[in-house]
């Protein structure tokens, strides 16, 4: 059966994520950082996120004119996975995160593959280097085979995409904070946060706005 929320009392690692989570969008980010995300036979360990509210303020999120169907799981409860298909092309995951009817979610930017490199590799076997399988929020999803069927589904439990708490911590000082990656919205926002020096980071690029002839 799979782990609700609230069920955490036996594993003290699971319950203070699931606290975290719960709690302000960018602690939330943060924490994120060094947790393992597992789903298709891969498990990657993040390390770069970005923070989106709802409706104050932020243009950049996907809830900041309210819920629709798309955006409806973005209001909670936290946990649970909003995954979007973006470009016709790519599917990127978001950790909701706060309290129940307000709108806030992580976006899952980029990770290291820590255990079934090879599953990985024959998904993405264009990829030259194995630092580049995960480096990038649609490239994390391809890579551990998220698509729309885990859209809601509930991260800390059993299921099968699944977000445990960091097995080695993040050294202190490590996590750098700076702009939002290509957003049309709130550009300068500091809330992506990243590990510092690690090379599946992915390259900043802020959006530049497209002038017309």
């Amino acid at each position: 059966m799979d782990l609700l929320p609230g069920d955490h009392a036996t594993d003290p690692g699971l319950a203070a994520l699931a606290d975290l989570l719960a709690g302000p969008l960018l602690p939330a980010a943060r924490g994120l950082l060094g947790c393992e995300l597992h789903a298709g036979g891969v498990t990657v360990r993040i390390t770069e996120v970005e923070a989106y509210a709802g409706m104050a303020g932020d243009q950049a999120s996907h809830a900041h004119r309210g819920r629709t169907p798309r955006n409806a799981v973005m209001f909670g409860p936290a946990g649970h996975a909003y995954v979007y298909f973006t470009y016709g092309m790519h599917w990127c995951m978001n950790v909701v995160t706060g309290v129940e009817g307000e709108a806030s979610a992580v976006l899952l930017r980029a990770g290291e593959v820590v255990d079934g490199l090879a599953t990985a590799r024959d998904r993405r076997p264009a990829v030259r280097r194995d630092v580049d399988l995960a480096r990038g929020p649609a490239r994390l999803c391809a890579t551990l085979g998220i698509d729309r069927s885990a859209y809601g589904g509930y991260l800390l439990g059993d299921g099968p995409v699944r977000l445990r708490p960091p097995t080695r911590p993040v050294p202190p000082g490590t996590v750098v904070a700076g702009p939002r990656v290509g957003v049309t919205g709130a550009h300068d926002l500091p809330w992506r946060f990243w590990l510092d020096g690690d090379p599946t980071v992915s390259a900043y690029r802020r959006h530049v706005p497209r002038t017309r002839r």
